[in-house]
């Protein structure tokens, strides 16, 4: 679950919608914490769904430290996860 002081905005046509704070959040905050809405799938369960679902989890999943992808249900699907496969996010 995402930290509830964030909203979506367009960033622009080209990088498409992201992630921002709507208050100061203090260094060291944590912003997000995987929920029981969040999807966990494997390589193999991913492989086992149509094209179109694997777009999509392509697209808004990322990998944890297992190698399996984690679907967000709320807006934290939004967040570039590239730089931390860990996933405890803090700012």
């Amino acid at each position: 679950m995402i930290h509830p002081n964030t909203e979506l905005k367009m960033i622009s046509p080209e990088m498409g919608i992201g992630v921002f704070a709507t208050h100061f959040i203090p260094k060291g905050t944590i912003t997000w914490a995987q929920d029981e809405l969040d999807i966990v799938l494997s390589p193999q369960a991913i492989k086992s769904l149509s094209i179109e679902y694997q777009s999509t989890i392509e697209k808004y999943a990322f990998r944890n430290r297992e190698g399996e992808s984690v679907l967000c249900w709320d807006n934290s699907r939004f967040v570039n996860h590239s730089f931390n496969s860990n996933c405890n996010h803090s700012v």
